[in-house]
């Protein structure tokens, strides 16, 4: 059974379980998630590749994450919004990605739809709904840890509002944690005080 309280790593610190089960996890947990990201094309990219996550492991996901960069152009919404059919056609046979037509159409229809609003207005749309820092106590364990809340359930409905896809509230929550709009490192977890 994956323990619930922050563990020990290789290091002596107290981590978050999930972030010990590999080195790419311990790199990504201390040097990204939960730390704010800001930027249209950077959250497109985080957004899409929660919404590839969907089913599966993250770890998954963060290996070929190298591989979804090169595909995606870098996820610059201005050149996935070209891509054509032939570009489409690619990315079912590209290896490198995660080939599920849903996602990767999800993607391609994102892109063209965020290529339309104006900049910055994808980063001011996510982060009008992070919750006040204060309004949240430290999860203790990843029992106090939610897979959705009222504010990923609002972002989610704007988000489909504006006419994106695969952006269901458990999704749009784990966005926000990915993007630091929330802060659900443990009390104890050494990246929780980190700068």
């Amino acid at each position: 059974m994956t323990p619930r309280a922050a563990v020990a790593g290789p290091d002596g610190a107290l981590r978050c379980p999930w972030a010990l089960s590999t080195d790419d996890y311990v790199a990504y947990h201390d040097e990204e998630w939960g730390r704010p990201v800001h930027g249209d094309d950077a959250l497109f990219e985080r957004l899409s590749l929660e919404a590839f996550q969907s089913g599966l492991s993250w770890i998954t996901i963060l290996r070929r994450r190298p591989g979804f960069r090169a595909a995606f152009a870098g996820f610059r919404i201005e050149k996935v919004a070209a891509f054509t059919d032939t570009d489409r056609e690619r990315l079912l046979a590209d290896p490198g990605i995660i080939r599920n037509r849903a996602k990767i159409d999800a993607t391609l229809a994102n892109a063209r739809v965020l290529a339309d609003w104006a900049e910055g207005d994808l980063d001011a749309l996510i982060w009008s709904h992070a919750p006040d820092p204060a309004s949240r106590p430290a999860p203790k364990t990843l029992a106090d840890v939610p897979a959705v809340t009222p504010e990923s359930t609002a972002l989610s409905k704007a988000l489909k509002k504006r006419g994106l896809r695969f952006v269901g509230p458990t999704t749009a929550y784990a966005l926000m944690q990915a993007c630091g709009l929330v802060d659900d490192h443990l009390e104890a977890c050494v990246a929780r005080s980190a700068p």
